[in-house]
């Protein structure tokens, strides 16, 4: 089995209980507000918790970590960074404690290692996934399942025939928004004015705008890689709706019926909740919900390059002609 770092210095007893608790206990703390009243959410928000989208089985129901739980993370996740392989990537982290099976993301290149992390934050929640209860995905539908296999089989018999055959992100055309994978460029800054909100992501330094006063959405045959967002208050908490997903925007079917419904909540100084329904019904056979809290930090967003002038897909390209020939060669 190879052993992986976990995350830089991951937590190495960074312990953080539930923001949601901890803002119930702080009766000094009061909600910033912008000039024009509404709940000030500015600033830069970390997203480096180490809570799984799904809850591990070695959880079976709980929805909560305990004491005794925690001093475990702890000292498993020392031993994991003690170890000083490839870095652990989003769910890996807990997962790899709790299991003892430590899965590198890329052991083939082992071009990540522990310094490419940010350092990870306990959270006290077992799985990202609230609704369903069991803290799993819905179960997909059978055409989801028939496109991913279909999918598969393609990219081993045409891995780059052409651009087209590679993944989006790869392409360096779009990483999803929102992205919501942890320890890594997991950064977002929110910019507010009177009557819009911005949602800048670092994964690929993309923005959402938008706007939070009376907009009907874009006509539906207007279809985006992000969607199309419309925001609102529901007393503090931000509510956005994007809908007008590109059928492109994703490797399922009817991607262009997906709904994303956000809310955003400060709960401390320090900590907002956020909480996303996702309603998907040509990938999921009923919508689920995630539940993260975002922390603030006064580090800063860097530029996310991709390719730098995208000479990566230049190389795939190249590379998998250069293998076409030696096969002809050998035929």
């Amino acid at each position: 089995m190879q052993t992986v770092s976990c995350i830089c210095t991951l937590v190495l007893a960074t312990l953080c209980l539930s923001s949601t608790l901890q803002a119930q206990s702080d009766n000094e703390w009061q909600m910033p507000r912008t000039i024009d009243g509404h709940p000030d959410l500015q600033g830069v928000w970390e997203n480096n918790t180490i809570t799984p989208i799904e809850r591990p089985d070695v959880f079976g129901d709980k929805e909560f970590l305990t004491d005794e739980d925690v001093e475990f993370l702890r000292n498993r996740i020392a031993e994991i960074e003690a170890a000083g392989a490839d870095a652990l990537f989003g769910d890996g982290v807990l997962q790899a404690a709790f299991s003892g099976e430590i899965v590198s993301y890329d052991p083939t290149t082992g071009n990540y290692d522990s310094q490419w992390m940010a350092e990870r934050t306990i959270h006290r929640r077992t799985s990202q996934i609230i609704d369903p209860p069991n803290g799993k995905f819905p179960p997909r539908t059978e055409r989801a399942i028939a496109a991913a296999n279909e999918l598969r089989q393609h990219r081993e018999d045409h891995p780059a025939d052409t651009w087209t055959d590679r993944p989006l992100g790869e392409r360096c055309v779009s990483f999803g928004a929102p992205t919501l994978h942890s320890g890594y460029n997991s950064y977002w800054q929110i910019v507010q004015t009177k009557e819009t909100v911005a949602i800048i992501q670092e994964m690929a330094h993309d923005v959402r705008i938008i706007p939070i006063v009376p907009m009907p959405h874009a006509d539906e045959d207007i279809r985006l890689w992000h969607g199309d967002s419309r925001g609102y208050w529901d007393g503090d908490t931000l509510v956005v709706e994007t809908t007008n997903y590109s059928d492109k925007s994703s490797e399922t079917p009817d991607a262009s019926r997906k709904v994303n419904v956000e809310r955003l909540t400060r709960i401390s100084p320090d900590a907002m909740e956020y909480i996303i329904t996702v309603d998907d019904p040509g990938t999921y056979t009923a919508p689920y919900t995630r539940e993260i809290i975002l922390d603030y930090t006064t580090d800063k967003i860097y530029e996310y390059a991709c390719h730098e002038g995208n000479y990566g897909m230049y190389n795939i390209l190249s590379g998998h002609r250069a293998q076409e020939r030696m096969a002809a060669e050998a035929r």
